[in-house]
């Protein structure tokens, strides 16, 4: 290893000693191999659904090895680091990289971590109209669209998505440029109809559902991460519809109502997880492929939107509590790392 390896390989993390704490560490970036790419990290994005349940450690034994993200550090047992949505700008490279060079801007799934050491592979080179600061949002728009092809949507059906959030109204993104249609986005918190009709999309709280008659939606996506949610895509639903279920529930149970019209109407509810491409896109598109077309996506300026106002790295232990209060409106919450 060279000196300035050595240097470099200094870092900071954010770590979870145990659940609802949090703090900043000094730790090494990782070992330096042949095909390494030394990177600073410029940003990083909180992704609420998930990181909100790793940090209140509810997280179930059961799922502790699907779980794990890219270069944890830790077990769900605490400590640990989370986190998977770092962009930064590549610093250094081994002997043996040949696809990313010093300068190039880069998204990485990884723990929020203000210097970080990845393999080559695991670089995916943001596209140059793309912002840094927008290129966070790769791994949500990832989900959604992979949530996309696992409902195998045609122009011609109506679809609606349950759950604002930053999924959520990514997948109702999806679904306006893949169909030309105009999505339904439900969301108990009337807040969120500013963003979601800045984005095109038509926005309905649950209540508002029956006073409008939206009924009889082939492709319904919920995004909620609650049973009420999942409920309400099933009553919305036409004739032999799919419910593509994209909520991670953690520990939560769900109860629903599978009496009334659920056998009648012949609903099939999907699970749709980003772990494996869909099934009809899995010959044709590796991880690389698909994160480069979520990319694409993510070049639209609207989609700023999603981003809320940055906070500093090394203060983001103090402001986790709110970040992942069940009363918070925060979508996709920026965070910003100084290499001055």
């Amino acid at each position: 290893m060279s000196q300035k390896n050595v240097i470099t390989s200094r870092a900071k993390r954010l770590t979870y000693p145990k659940p609802n704490e949090a703090s900043i560490e000094n730790c090494q970036a990782f070992d330096f191999k042949e095909d390494y790419v030394l990177i600073n990290v410029l940003h990083s994005g909180i992704s609420r659904g998930t990181e909100s349940l790793v940090y209140g450690g509810k997280v179930p034994a059961s799922e502790w090895s699907r779980m794990r993200c890219p270069h944890q550090v830790g077990e769900f047992s605490f400590p640990i680091t989370y986190g998977y949505a770092c962009c930064g700008v590549v610093i250094e490279t081994g002997a043996d990289v040949s696809k990313v060079k010093p300068g190039q801007r880069v998204f990485v799934l990884h723990p929020h971590q203000d210097v970080i050491c990845v393999s080559e592979d695991m670089c995916n080179p943001l596209p140059d109209q793309l912002p840094t600061t927008r290129g966070v949002l790769s791994a949500n728009m990832e989900t959604a669209l992979n949530a996309f092809w696992d409902g195998e949507v045609e122009d011609n059906n109506s679809h609606a998505v349950i759950g604002c959030g930053v999924v959520g109204l990514l997948t109702a993104y999806v679904l306006k440029c893949e169909t030309g249609r105009k999505p339904i986005v439900v969301d108990m918190n009337e807040e969120k109809r500013q963003v979601a009709e800045a984005l095109g999309f038509e926005f309905h709280t649950p209540s508002s559902l029956a006073d409008n008659s939206v009924i009889d939606i082939d492709h319904v996506f919920n995004t909620s991460a609650s049973g009420a949610g999942l409920q309400t895509a099933i009553d919305i639903t036409s004739f032999e519809a799919k419910i593509i279920e994209m909520s991670w529930y953690g520990e939560k149970e769900v109860k629903l109502k599978l009496g009334g019209a659920f056998h009648s109407k012949r609903l099939q509810i999907i699970s749709s997880q980003v772990g494996h491409v869909a099934p009809k896109h899995r010959d044709t598109v590796n991880f690389l492929q698909r994160m480069s077309r979520a990319m694409a996506y993510l070049c639209d300026p609207d989609l700023d939107q999603l981003l809320e106002n940055p906070i500093d790295f090394n203060s983001l232990p103090v402001h986790l509590e709110d970040i992942f209060s069940a009363d918070s409106n925060i979508l996709c919450q920026l965070v910003n790392y100084n290499h001055t």
